[in-house]
């Protein structure tokens, strides 16, 4: 029989903190957004949309979370390497529909391991990254 594997995981309580530190800055640049959060696994673990936020940027906020866990590099990186004539053309089509713009991070602890994903989808791709980059801060810092 297979060994188990015991895989870190993104806790319940974190993943609040988190949604809260991304909430904030999005809040301090006065936009509204959709943040997703995946567990280790990929799978949804906590979501928060910001009143006003646009409805169809839900899905691509757990999509662009799902993308950064699945190939454990920010979804801006994937982006470049999926462009035409990239070694990862049209990637994005595989694994039922991957967000490859910014705004998907890794969670990744200090000792380098990778308990899930953030990702944030509602403005600019820059907005989308700052508010994601502010909940990877807070999760780094705590």
């Amino acid at each position: 029989m297979a060994e188990l594997v015991d895989l870190k995981d993104l806790d319940d309580e974190t993943a609040r903190k988190i949604l809260r530190a991304a909430t904030g800055k999005a809040r301090e640049l006065n936009t509204r957004m959709n943040v997703a959060l995946v567990g280790v696994d990929g799978n949804l673990k906590a979501f928060f949309r910001m009143e006003g936020a646009w409805t169809g940027s839900v899905d691509i906020s757990i999509r662009k979370a799902k993308t950064a866990r699945y190939f454990n590099m920010p979804t801006g990186e994937l982006g470049k390497l999926s462009q035409p004539g990239g070694p990862l053309y049209q990637i994005e089509h595989s694994n039922g529909g991957l967000i490859t713009f910014p705004g998907g991070l890794p969670l990744t602890t200090r000792d380098g391991d990778i308990v899930g994903a953030i990702g944030v989808s509602g403005d600019t791709v820059e907005n989308d990254h700052a508010v994601a980059q502010a909940g990877l801060q807070y999760f780094q810092e705590n």
